[in-house]
Formats: C-alpha cells, structure tokens, sequence
C-alpha cells in the first residue's frame, strides 16, 4: 500500500529553485532515508508534506489524500529545531500533546519518559540539549501516526543520544506506518533504513532500497553517500 505519494513537486524561492520535479512514493512499514548534504532541499520538503509550504506545482497525498487539514492529523513530525515551549514541565507537555492530538499515547509516552529517569514535574528549559532532544522525540513517537516524519533527529547531539534516539525509534516504531529521516549522517543510521533518497540540489538522483544499492555498487550507503557529494 502506497502512504505517500510525492508527484513532479517543484518549489522555488524567487529565482532559486530549492525543489526540481521530485518525484517518489513510500509503502507503509518502510524506514525510508532522506539523504542530502545541506541545502539540497531536504527540510523543504518535508515542510511541503506536512502543508506548511505550498508547492510551486505537483502534487502530495497521503493515504491517498491530497495534503491539507485531513492529513496533518495522519503525520507526527519532529522539526529541525525545538519547537517546545522551554517553561513548560514534561508532564504539561504530555498534556498538551493528549489535548492536540487524538492518537497521543500518554501512557506510553510516560513509560518512555520514566526509562530516562526523568521528573515528569522538570521544565524543559533546565535540560541538556541532548534530553531535550529525547523528550521531542518521545513526543512525537508516542502518536498513532500513519506517517513519522524525522528532520534531522541525531543532528548535534552526542553518540550516547544517538544510540537512545535510533533504539527509541526502532522500538516505537508502527509497521502499519511510515518512518522518513532526514539526515545527512549517515553511519549512524544506515542500519536502520529500507530504502534511500539521495537529493542534490533540489532532484532525486538515486531512489532505492538499501540491499539493492550495496549489491549493485558494493559500497555501503555512508560510502556511496560521500562518493556521490564528494564529503
């Protein structure tokens, strides 16, 4: 079953064109990699699928529904950036997200919240950058979504938050969802991805799962990824 259905989609900001007639699709219980140095188009993109940005031309459906109000409530996204508001209290962040959000798992979310050993009554803004980080992604993986959308989840923390981040997305993970990550650190996620998205300059030059790619290049999708952008 196809979940996300991404067609001939362009966008441009005045005369630089940031996405050129992308075009792929994700089937559900699929970890897909959204792979691309920066300013290749990636955070773009994901802003077009969760509707924050409109499309220059193309179209984007999931579950086969044009992008709009219906589907916001099918994705649960973590931004590039922390978006929470630093005075509030985990547990009134749990909250808010089971207030905003019908498929908010509570119960979940605090058993995740409790295997970090965390006060529910601590505020957010008195947290590391890497808990901070944990605490986002705990949010966002603790919704029944249909689509999880991860824009640079391992993005400046530290190796011990990256091994929690990617085992708390493995665990959590609905295989009647989807899973897309946009990273342009590759090793350390590459374990977990069944397919890729390479995205340079706004195209698709490489779409596939990842065992075909090292079959037929016999590199590593980190390799590839640094033979392709010379990094």
């Amino acid at each position: 079953m196809t979940l996300l259905e991404v067609n001939h989609v362009s966008k441009s900001y005045g005369k630089n064109k940031v996405l050129d007639d992308v075009t792929f699709n994700i089937t559900k219980g699929k970890i897909v990699g959204l792979l691309g140095p920066n300013g290749s188009g990636k955070t773009t993109l994901i802003k077009l699928i969760n509707d924050l940005l409109k499309e220059d031309s193309g179209s984007i459906k999931i579950s086969g529904i044009t992008k709009g109000v219906e589907t916001k409530k099918l994705i649960s996204y973590l931004p590039d950036k922390n978006y929470l508001n630093q005075n509030m209290t985990i547990l009134e962040l749990l909250n808010y997200f089971k207030d905003f959000y019908s498929d908010f798992r509570i119960g979940k979310a605090k058993e995740l919240i409790k295997k970090l050993d965390l006060d529910l009554n601590q505020k957010l803004k008195t947290m590391s950058k890497g808990t901070k980080e944990k605490v986002q992604l705990i949010l966002v993986m603790s919704r029944k979504a249909k689509l999880y959308i991860l824009d640079e989840p391992i993005g400046g923390i530290d190796p011990a938050a990256r091994d929690y981040i990617i085992e708390t997305i493995l665990t959590n993970f609905n295989e009647d969802a989807s899973l897309l990550i946009s990273t342009h650190l590759i090793s350390d996620l590459e374990k977990v991805l069944d397919e890729v998205i390479f995205l340079k300059e706004g195209k698709i030059i490489r779409n596939s799962s990842t065992d075909l790619i090292r079959k037929e290049t016999n590199m590593s999708i980190n390799d590839l990824f640094r033979e392709e952008f010379k990094c």
